[in-house]
């Protein structure tokens, strides 16, 4: 797919993606879902470990945006079963409380990216698109 280098080009050139948003702070997930809604993705929210995997289990998405700690996931576990139930699925983690070893685990285990918060909302978008391109 060809790309010009104007941004209202960009956005009528590229189909919107399915980006599942998995984020228990109720605003930043917003922030997030609009953000990308905005941008003209689809989001679609889980607000934990278990809503994750039903909603990957459920219908493909293009992206996924990982919190690190979530009620029911504290560790990078569930990015282990996410690679596993989407392996083509590029992962975004983000995290307010990783460290070195931590975000290299990510990457060991498979995440495209590890964010750390806060998050640069206008920023998003672009990381969206760069990891489902590299997928």
């Amino acid at each position: 797919m060809r790309r010009s280098k104007g941004p209202e080009t960009r956005r009528t050139e590229r189909a919107p993606l399915r980006v599942l948003i998995v984020e228990d702070d109720r605003l930043s997930r917003w922030a997030l879902s609009e953000t990308l809604a905005d941008a003209g993705h689809f989001p679609i929210e889980a607000v934990d470990a278990a809503a994750a995997e039903h909603a990957v289990t459920a219908e493909p998405v293009d992206v996924i945006l990982l919190d690190y700690l979530l009620p029911d996931s504290k560790d990078l576990a569930l990015l282990a079963r996410l690679r596993a139930l989407a392996p083509a699925t590029p992962v975004i983690v983000m995290t307010g409380h990783g460290n070195a070893d931590m975000q290299a685990h990510a990457l060991e285990l498979g995440a495209h990216q590890v964010l750390h918060k806060p998050l640069d909302m206008p920023d998003i978008p672009t990381l969206v698109w760069q990891a489902f391109e590299a997928a």
